[in-house]
């Protein structure tokens, strides 16, 4: 991977969106588009956005689980599963 090739000016966006499509959808890689030599945003293909969000999710869902067993905020399994036992024979 050759980083140089995923960080363009906005200058070359404009001239080669097309092109600069093209090679996100094909390497999953994201383009970085600077402006002024800034970084200002980066261009990403949709199925990398996605598997994005969804393991931002998941980390986010862990990380509140880790909170609730460092708060207290918890039942132990086998008592879950006895009430669960005891609502379906009733």
């Amino acid at each position: 991977m050759n980083i140089s090739t995923d960080i363009k000016p906005i200058s070359y966006l404009k001239s080669r969106a097309a092109d600069m499509l093209k090679q996100v959808n094909e390497t999953h890689r994201p383009i970085i588009i600077t402006q002024n030599g800034e970084p200002k945003a980066v261009l990403q293909d949709p199925e990398s956005f996605e598997n994005m969000r969804n393991a931002i999710g998941l980390l986010k869902i862990v990380a509140q689980g880790e909170q609730d067993i460092q708060k207290g905020k918890y039942k132990e399994q086998t008592d879950v599963f006895l009430r669960l036992e005891k609502l379906i024979t009733t």
